[in-house]
């Protein structure tokens, strides 16, 4: 367990032990060094709370630590805790960090391969993406993965990285805790699917079915794409498509809502309605 009472001060925003907060430069931090930044209370509870990504080292402003020794004291013994003033951690953000809680977590080597078939034989909804490329609508779908029982998240290397700082904050932690899994395309995606028994259903407001008479399979593949051009073509035509019904003229929906309606839709299928 850390010693969360003994934290490392940082006076100087250019101390070589926080060089990974420096300016948050994430493009090169997630792609390259393996790196992401986790940012706010309750990222950082999750983020200590699991295992599957190592985590490096956290960053507080000086008045939040009280309220987050708890959580620092479920870091591995080896993660290093510094605390900065306000005026310090600002300089070392390049902008106000208001939260004033960060920590640097490490990326797993299997995020960008194929899932093992022998783990993908237990899942039986998968949520997959084309093209996702908003960082907003990246955490939000984790986020309704999580809470409406995804069993992963695939998606090609056209969409954004869901370990980029704002898809973590906005996924609330899930995208620490809900499996994914990256492909060099879509195509590959939707092949890798297919030969692990997932039958594939495209969302898109030009689908032939809609999504309240749609019995989901016994393993279903959600496929969305990214808002305005939607699925591509050669991804529909592989896909059963469906299609949400709306009112009042309007012709589509935001990629998270709709994936969140899906997932709903998907688990009451197979349970029932919750009661209550």
């Amino acid at each position: 367990m850390t010693d969360a009472r003994r934290p490392l001060q940082i006076v100087d925003p250019d101390d070589p032990r926080i060089a990974a907060y420096r300016g948050i430069r994430e493009r090169d931090l997630v792609r390259h060094q393996k790196r992401f930044i986790a940012e706010g209370t309750s990222v950082l509870r999750v983020l200590a709370g699991q295992r599957r990504f190592g985590i490096e080292s956290a960053l507080i402003l000086e008045n939040r630590f009280a309220g987050v020794a708890d959580i620092l004291g479920m870091l591995p013994a080896k993660t290093r805790v510094y605390v900065a003033s306000s005026d310090v951690i600002d300089a070392i953000a390049g902008f106000p960090m208001h939260r004033g809680v960060l920590a640097v977590g490490l990326r797993r080597d299997d995020a960008d391969a194929a899932p093992e078939p022998d783990t993908a034989r237990r899942w039986r909804t998968v949520v997959a993406l084309s093209e996702i490329a908003n960082h907003d609508n990246m955490g939000a779908i984790f986020r309704n993965a999580a809470a409406l029982g995804a069993d992963a998240v695939l998606m090609d290397a056209q969409s954004c990285d869901p370990l980029y700082r704002k898809a973590l904050r906005v996924s609330v932690g899930a995208v620490l805790t809900v499996p994914w899994h990256r492909f060099g395309h879509a195509d590959a995606m939707l092949d890798w699917l297919e030969t692990n028994g997932f039958a594939l259903a495209g969302l898109s407001p030009r689908g032939d079915a809609a999504l309240e008479h749609w019995g989901p399979p016994a393993k279903a593949a959600l496929v969305l794409g990214t808002e305005g051009p939607g699925l591509p073509d050669r991804v529909m035509d592989r896909t059963q498509t469906l299609r949400i019904a709306m009112a009042n003229g309007f012709d589509s929906l935001n990629v998270a809502t709709s994936a969140a309606l899906v997932l709903h839709h998907v688990r009451n299928a197979r349970t029932g309605p919750a009661s209550g």
